[in-house]
């Protein structure tokens, strides 16, 4: 039995709902393993299928495919993004206004357990200081209360290709960033983590033990217990983080890195806009692979 996630390397909610709704018609999908190239061949629905975690920033386009999932009896949640960053940061993704009905649409549908919000990944920068989190995270749990019951933070993972990204964009737009101390951002933590309880929300921290601070838990994005919730049964996983401090069950993802357009400039999954463009030109809706690979890959 097989968590599948859609997906932590894109967007398939948004971009990808015609390819989806198209593989999970046909029960399989191939996968492209990013790293040694290798394809697996995954089943989408039946005896195979614990669950799925669906990972967006614009669920609109995926309604269908959200309704064809659940009319096939397998549980589902969303882990929804939304940070209400100036564009600069995030290009192309929808207004907050739209994601907090998009979201309240969802939780109408589905119940609220069926939706996580992140407000993730938290980056410090002069368009975006401390005491603008504090006012904007206020603003977004205030209208997200009775909708959704928890809300995941982490503070941005500053790799190679991010920092390159960020540098670029600075430049660009004529901003600065920083990657604070880990004292620095236990305090902000403590604060918006308050924000979110005195909104009736749990406050979740993604795969930072060193950054936990009151009133805040670790956070299992892949969460059994959820899935088990919306399932109405128990439903065993294996937890299998997939770095210090994750507490995710194990899963299996069907997406693929650098094939998101929506432009966010901190977005560990993106190395730049110009590897997304031709990624996204050899997208086929029809294909059984999210993105085709450019050679013939062995199978396993």
């Amino acid at each position: 039995m097989t968590i599948l996630s859609a997906s932590y390397r894109t967007d398939i909610p948004a971009f990808y709902a015609d390819w989806f709704r198209r593989r999970f018609a046909a029960g399989s999908v191939d996968v492209l393993n990013p790293y040694g190239g290798r394809v697996q061949h995954l089943p989408l629905r039946g005896d195979g299928v614990t669950g799925y975690v669906f990972w967006t920033r614009n669920a609109a386009p995926f309604a269908g495919a959200l309704e064809d999932v659940s009319a096939a009896g397998i549980p589902f949640y969303l882990q929804y993004s939304l940070t209400g960053y100036p564009r600069p940061l995030e290009s192309s993704v929808p207004a907050s206004a739209a994601a907090i009905e998009a979201i309240r649409r969802l939780s109408d549908r589905f119940g609220r357990r069926a939706l996580v919000w992140r407000y993730d990944p938290v980056l410090l920068t002069s368009l975006t200081p401390a005491a603008v989190h504090r006012q904007r995270f206020a603003e977004l749990a205030r209208a997200l209360n009775g909708i959704i019951d928890e809300v995941v933070l982490s503070f941005a993972q500053i790799y190679t290709k991010t920092r390159r990204n960020l540098d670029r964009a600075a430049a660009r737009h004529d901003f600065g960033w920083q990657d604070p101390p880990a004292d620095e951002k236990r305090a902000l933590l403590a604060e918006l983590g308050q924000i979110a309880r005195n909104e009736g929300l749990t406050p979740t921290l993604c795969s930072q033990p060193e950054l936990l601070t009151p009133p805040f838990a670790g956070a299992a994005c892949i969460d059994g217990e959820r899935l088990s919730d919306l399932a109405g049964r128990a439903i065993a996983v294996r937890r299998k983080g997939n770095r210090p401090g994750c507490l995710c069950a194990e899963s299996r993802d069907i997406g693929a890195y650098d094939s998101c357009p929506h432009g966010c400039v901190y977005c560990y999954a993106v190395t730049s806009k110009d590897a997304v463009r031709k990624r996204r030109a050899r997208h086929d809706p029809a294909s059984s692979c999210l993105v085709p690979p450019t050679r013939p890959a062995t199978t396993g």
